[in-house]
């Protein structure tokens, strides 16, 4: 396994467990706790809700976005070691 593949699982990896991170907290804020704890200007449910938003938009993005960096890499590395510069 190259040092460049290795690099993108990192990055994949953390993304998703970033964004499974998000969901988490945000079902615990929206599920788990009394809406108005805080009183009524703040309300929990739907910050609850926003960060389980962003946690599943992170993991579909982290999914997504994984080919494409892996082939980009990929391709440079190879061209590097194929062509080297002439001097």
């Amino acid at each position: 396994m190259t040092v460049a593949v290795l690099a993108i699982c990192l990055e994949v990896v953390m993304g998703v467990g970033v964004s499974i991170f998000f969901l988490t907290l945000g079902a615990i804020l929206r599920f788990a706790i009394e809406p108005d704890v805080f009183g009524q200007s703040v309300h929990m449910d739907v910050i609850g809700l926003i960060f389980m938003i962003v946690g599943g938009v992170g993991i579909v993005l982290s999914i997504v976005l994984a080919p494409r960096r892996g082939q980009t890499s990929e391709g440079r590395l190879m061209h590097r070691e194929n062509n080297p510069p002439d001097l």
